[in-house]
């Protein structure tokens, strides 16, 4: 497979396809131009169809710009035949660009196919062993934005023999500076069918480090876009992460292929309400209560002892005549509305109509000819609201958890048999707030407030929701997650080893039942192409101890001096040490993390700049000028950065409250390095990397 130079024979293969990216990029701007020419003047009907059709016409121009150092093609396919044509002999095939966006001519055809269409797919696919019906699979090689190599493989020539792409191997290696960049010049097969899975199910993929899981599962978004955009344009599609320094680092990824309309957030942003911040802290074995899917049934019987049992006949006075609903008519109606297990607030809305309705029959009965203005005049009668407001009241969310953390007695009534009195002792509050402004919330409550609320009324569901990060969520978080799409799929992304927090994930089988997934399907992605093959060998070490059974990554890049471990004999040593660490690494081209303990960065936040090392915090962005970044090691995970320092791993460890979680802070630490790791310790190393 010859990577080929510029040529300078007059048949010059390299000089057509510079020729070709020129042209393409001439027809990309008429496109644009054609977008920006638009006049909307005569065919809006009001200004609110005006701001909607120039907002959309805004995005359009955004989605049709030509990023100067993104190449806009990176492969050409030419097939034996023309796709979807009998594959008869002599039928003469085609030549398709594949590239980041669909471009065309003035006349309409193609100069570059969309990677996620159809006929891009066996960019990814075609093999020597499955040609798909692939005469010639070519790829691009650019230096700043300039085609400067291309590389071909004849898959159906049999006297050529398979062999590594190392325009491919250059690129998945191609130093990282600014935030995550797209994969789409160099997914893998593997990648490529979960990419390409249909929006109908549910995928929940298990990748260890390095194995590009988030770029699969923002790649997984685009596709679908692409191939169901009607549907999600009505429907809505979000990525949610750990943190926003994560959200931050992967923010240019769809944009930059052409999607600009996917939002992005948090759990805590999915469960956050107006007014209402999160002051308070919860002790650990709090969380762990609070954050158990038991938690929802405990809520949905807070919420249902507010129905009571009317004990008074209703009357209902109409002009002259008054109308009695008994009390255990009443009671019926209720008893019927709790069986159907509905909405505590759309059986409520019921409630009246209900009671209306056996009015109505009574005026039938009496005969009288009522019509359905008369079942809503009753319906709003002061005696029926009366009567609804005392059978089935109005519970506000907040307020039914409040009572929950402050009342011993209301807590002991619901959660008798869901929870042992240990564990209600954790959930009540010291001493309990007076008022839902006043208390001072923790995380945690917000998700059970947002329970309470779906328990009240229906939360609104997306058609695709992409879940990163997701072994570090609780049971309760993953209902959360889950009623973002009760009618839509989910995208659930993990590594079962990374999971750092106390309540973390132990099967996905378990997360996608709480996620209300259950029939999802389980990929697992083994094979690493960021990290380093010495330095996974050495995380893997740890994963006996943090996850035993699960497979470790096998890593494509061998990279000889990658790993370095150093102990510094002294203490006081060892911050001067990591500077100097620091400083070796920017010697080389790429992004540098110095990754360290939660307790240890204010040490280092001083020593660096004092040894003239400007240093960016994460979430910010990297430049060719600034490329050191001091992580927290509570923040690392999902973050990857050309080489890595890692201050003292046993501190690491003990910032954790107990030694399994600290262990799998340590395994996200050690595996955010792509091309160096320099580990430096005073402490010794936990004795699972021995």
């Amino acid at each position: 497979m010859p990577a080929h130079a510029p040529e300078t024979t007059h048949d010059d293969p390299l000089g057509r396809e510079r020729a070709h990216l020129t042209a393409s990029r001439s027809a990309l701007r008429a496109m644009r131009e054609d977008v920006e020419a638009l006049d909307i003047r005569d065919v809006t009907a009001n200004w609110v169809n005006a701001i909607v059709l120039q907002a959309q016409i805004d995005d359009r121009i955004k989605a049709l710009a030509d990023l100067a150092h993104t190449p806009l093609f990176f492969g050409r396919l030419n097939y034996l035949h023309a796709p979807g044509a009998e594959l008869a002999e002599g039928a003469e095939g085609e030549q398709f660009y594949i590239g980041r966006r669909h471009v065309h001519d003035a006349d309409g055809d193609p100069m570059v196919i969309d990677w996620r269409a159809p006929v891009s797919q066996p960019f990814y696919r075609a093999s020597k062993t499955d040609p798909q019906d692939i005469s010639l699979r070519r790829r691009f090689g650019y230096t700043g934005g300039e085609l400067t190599a291309y590389e071909d493989e004849h898959l159906s020539d049999p006297a050529e023999t398979a062999a590594v792409s190392k325009l491919l191997q250059q690129e998945i290696e191609r130093p990282r500076v600014g935030p995550m960049r797209d994969i789409v010049a160099t997914i893998q097969p593997e990648q490529d069918e979960i990419v390409r899975s249909g929006l109908s199910g549910s995928v929940c993929v298990q990748g260890g480090p390095g194995t590009g899981k988030t770029a699969v599962g923002l790649h997984r978004v685009a596709y679908l876009l692409y191939a169901h955009r009607d549907r999600l344009a009505r429907t809505g599609t979000l990525v949610i992460g750990p943190n926003r320094s994560f959200l931050h680092y992967i923010e240019q990824v769809l944009p930059a292929l052409g999607e600009l309309e996917v939002k992005q957030a948090t759990v805590d942003d999915l469960v956050a309400r107006p007014g209402m911040e999160v002051r308070g802290t919860d002790p650990a074995e709090t969380a762990v209560v609070k954050g158990d899917a038991r938690m929802a049934e405990v809520l949905g019987r807070a919420l249902r002892s507010h129905v009571s049992r009317p004990t008074e006949p209703l009357m209902v006075v109409r002009g002259s005549r008054r109308w009695r609903v008994p009390a255990y008519e009443l009671e019926e109606m209720a008893g019927e509305l709790q069986k159907r297990d509905i909405r505590y607030g759309a059986a409520r809305e019921a409630l009246p109509q209900r009671i209306a309705h056996a009015v109505l029959v009574r005026m039938e009965q009496a005969g009288e000819a009522p019509d359905d203005r008369v079942q809503d005049a009753v319906a709003r009668n002061a005696a029926v609201k009366a009567a609804v407001k005392e059978i089935w009241p109005p519970v506000e969310p907040a307020k039914l958890v409040l009572r929950l953390l402050s009342d011993a007695e209301f807590l002991a009534e619901h959660a008798e048999g869901v929870l042992t009195p240990d564990e209600q002792k954790l959930l009540l509050w010291q001493k309990p707030f007076r008022s839902v402004k006043s208390a001072k919330w923790s995380a945690a409550d917000l998700v059970l407030i947002d329970e309470a609320a779906d328990l009240v009324e229906r939360t609104h569901s997306l058609g695709h929701v992409v879940l990163d990060e997701a072994q570090d969520l609780s049971p309760m978080q993953y209902r959360a997650v889950g009623r973002r799409c009760t009618t839509g799929s989910a995208t659930v992304l993990g590594d079962l080893a990374q999971g750092t927090t106390p309540w973390a994930t132990r099967s996905w089988d378990e997360a996608l039942t709480h996620l209300g997934k259950p029939q999802a399907v389980l990929e697992e992605l083994t094979a690493g192409f960021r990290v380093p093959r010495e330095v996974i060998a050495y995380a893997s070490r740890l994963l006996p101890s943090i996850s035993p059974g699960l497979a470790p990554v096998s890593s494509v890049r061998e990279t000889p001096g990658s790993l370095r471990i150093e102990e510094v004999a002294q203490v006081a040593d060892l911050t001067a040490a990591v500077v100097a660490a620091c400083r070796d690494f920017l010697a080389y081209e790429g992004s540098i993390g110095l990754i360290a303990a939660d307790a240890r960065i204010p040490v280092l936040a001083e020593a660096l700049p004092a040894a003239g090392l400007p240093y960016l915090s994460p979430g910010e962005e990297t430049t060719s000028e600034s490329r050191l970044t001091l992580v927290p090691a509570s923040l690392a995970k999902g973050l990857e950065y050309d080489y890595v320092v890692l201050d003292e791993p046993a501190a690491i460890v003990d910032g954790e409250p107990d030694e399994r979680t600290g262990l799998r802070r340590l395994y996200v630490c050690l595996t955010r390095a792509v091309s160096g790791l320099a580990a430096l310790h005073s402490a010794p190393l936990p004795s699972a990397l021995s």
